[in-house]
């Protein structure tokens, strides 16, 4: 567990009545299976975004996609 640093909630994360970010095991199964299609240019962040929804049925944009893949290595 994390601690929470701002008011968003990060995609992967959710919120614990201890004020701590628990991970969601699916969501973040989903982000490291579209990371690498984003970093290769397989697909482009729209497309990452849209998908990511449609399979963990929680909205992120493709802006805040895109933060998150230029942090992944």
């Amino acid at each position: 567990m994390k601690r929470r640093t701002s008011s968003t909630i990060p995609f992967g994360y959710k919120l614990t009545e201890n004020n701590l970010l628990e991970e969601i095991p699916e969501e973040q199964k989903a982000l490291n299976k579209i990371i690498p299609l984003i970093k290769t240019r397989s697909i482009s962040l729209r497309e990452g975004a849209t998908w990511l929804e449609y399979e963990t049925g929680r909205y992120l944009s493709h802006m805040g996609l895109k933060k998150i893949a230029d942090k992944y290595e």
